[in-house]
């Protein structure tokens, strides 16, 4: 078992999971979390509680925030402030396609690091030349794909959660239309895109389900035997592990457990891949 905590950096921003070592914070409680610039002021979201799985590689909070380390966060916040509206001013007299998604800013060496994103490549040379010379100090420019922005600024998707990307998701995993089409979603960007704009992520997640289902059940108009008699399937509810059939005597419609459907020997063995071993019916 372990003992974990959640933090936030900014208000509905994303979740970073720590371990509160000798810490017992409550939520709303300020803390240290170490970052590759050194120790940052979090908002403590979810307080220490012991999770049933053993993680590793979890950063182990530093200790609570004291008034000199709450003074520098509010520098901080007024600096990223001061950048957000610098860039957009400049971006709008440099006429780029560009949109700022988030700053950051650094008290080591004055540094100040803008994320962006746009259509395409930008020439922002001359723009960091002004914005290095509004902020007194050294400018970096990063532009951002779709999913990252919405990994920064986090949201709420479409099932009503915050998004995936922005709380628990390490990394990206190859999402395709095919997924969407095994799961018989509607292929409507609408329904099936999240924040960002691409395919929803979440579509991975019960994909193998389907797969699994897909390669057991028997398929959609294949004549099988049920508990209530012969029919024809007509279709697949793979949350349940169930096949919808219609029974031939009355034409009625019924949900069999995949279990309790036996489809035919010929059906079965032409899905089965030649040289495998021998068939046997459900």
């Amino acid at each position: 078992m372990a003992r974990l905590c959640a933090v936030t950096f900014q208000r509905q921003g994303r979740l970073f999971y720590a371990d509160p070592g000798e810490l017992n914070p409550a939520v709303g409680d300020q803390v240290l979390y170490p970052t590759d610039e050194g120790p940052e002021v979090a908002e403590v979201v979810w307080a220490p509680e012991w999770v049933d799985e053993e993680i590793g590689n979890v950063a182990v909070l530093v200790g609570p925030a004291g008034d000199r380390d709450l003074d520098r966060a509010a520098t901080s916040r007024r600096k990223r402030a001061a950048a957000r509206v610098a860039a957009r001013k400049l971006i709008r007299e440099h006429e780029l396609p560009m949109k700022v998604s988030g700053v950051d800013w650094v008290e080591d060496g004055n540094r100040t690091t803008i994320y962006f994103t746009a259509p395409h490549r930008v020439d922002f040379r001359a723009l960091v030349r002004d914005l290095s010379a509004t902020l007194h100090g050294r400018v970096e420019l990063r532009q951002l794909s779709a999913r990252d922005e919405a990994r920064l600024t986090g949201g709420i998707g479409s099932c009503g959660r915050e998004l995936c990307c922005a709380t628990f998701l390490v990394d990206f995993e190859p999402v395709s239309v095919r997924m969407a089409k095994d799961q018989d979603l509607p292929l409507n960007p609408l329904r099936i895109s999240g924040a960002c704009g691409k395919l929803m992520c979440c579509l991975k997640y019960e994909h193998p389900l389907y797969q699994d289902f897909a390669a057991e059940a028997p398929a959609i108009g294949e004549d099988v035997d049920t508990p209530e008699g012969p029919g024809i399937v007509v279709g697949h509810n793979v949350p349940a592990e169930q096949v919808v059939v219609r029974v031939a005597a009355d034409g009625r419609r019924t949900a069999c457990a995949l279990a309790s459907v036996c489809g035919s020997r010929k059906a079965y063995e032409s899905r089965e891949p030649k040289g495998g071993g021998a068939a046997s019916n459900r």
